[in-house]
């Protein structure tokens, strides 16, 4: 038997009183964490660097997985690829006799892939006159530089230790001596065919540690802990080439290279 007006009157209002005003007290805990989640996943994003190599990397991979990545024919090499082709190269070098370590270490970071070159076949002690087996080097690693459109940082580092005299009459401290090396570096880059508007050189000096971390803030003390021993000092005499980051959107083949002028 349906319920007359009446009924379902009495029955509403029964029910309005059963229940409380507003929203639900476990409501109001609820929204302040998800304030406060929020507010910290936004601090993360503030204070964290993107790689764009791990980026480049974690699309390619999720392209894959969803059988979606396209290889386009004339799409240059991209900054994974670079790593990749880097890190090849890397491995089909042999280990120096004394330290046990290859020669030249990929690294990547917010900038780019970087290639760093070791002391030991890049320059002699005090001088920007690179040996010749750093031509060797430079020439494996030029058919990635002609594969790709990156520009390129050329950057010189030297440790901690003061120039002697007789060297500051060219070299007043560390600062002209990296700057004359990475110079030199991108000397020998023209010397190969690398177009010189892709080319920039820069001089660190003492001031960049191989082993120091994107966390680190530098400071002489930094500089003294990772200079505190000839294997550092040595780790630390080196050129780095940096496959620079676009700032812009994916880069591609320029019309004369599709054509074949060079």
């Amino acid at each position: 038997m349906a319920a007359t007006p009446q009924e379902r009157k009495k029955f509403i209002k029964q029910g309005m009183e059963m229940v409380d005003e507003g929203l639900p007290g476990w409501f109001g805990t609820f929204a302040d964490m998800m304030t406060l989640l929020f507010a910290f996943f936004v601090l993360l994003a503030a204070i964290s660097t993107i790689d764009p190599v791990k980026l480049q990397e974690m699309a390619d991979g999720m392209g894959k997985s969803v059988g979606k990545k396209v290889k386009v024919e004339n799409q240059a090499m991209t900054l994974s690829d670079i790593k990749k082709a880097a890190q090849k190269m890397v491995e089909d070098m042999g280990e120096d006799g004394e330290t046990g370590e290859k020669p030249v270490e990929v690294t990547t970071g917010p900038k780019g892939v970087t290639i760093g070159i070791s002391s030991d076949i890049s320059f002699q002690s005090g001088s920007a006159q690179t040996k010749p087996g750093f031509l060797d080097i430079l020439k494996k690693i030029l058919p990635t530089i002609q594969e790709s459109y990156f520009k390129l940082a050329i950057e010189g580092h030297t440790d901690s230790d003061p120039l002697p005299k007789a060297l500051q009459v060219k070299y007043p401290s560390n600062w002209e001596l990296s700057g004359a090396r990475a110079a030199a570096v991108v000397r020998l880059l023209i010397g190969l065919g690398v177009d010189p508007t892709r080319l920039e050189a820069v001089g660190y000096g003492e001031f960049v540690p191989r082993d120091k971390t994107t966390a680190e803030v530098i400071t002489t003390d930094l500089i003294q802990k990772y200079n505190s021993n000839p294997q550092q000092k040595a780790r630390n005499r080196r050129v780095e080439i940096t496959f620079l980051a676009p700032r812009g959107g994916p880069v591609g083949k320029s019309t004369a290279q599709q054509t074949g002028d060079k």
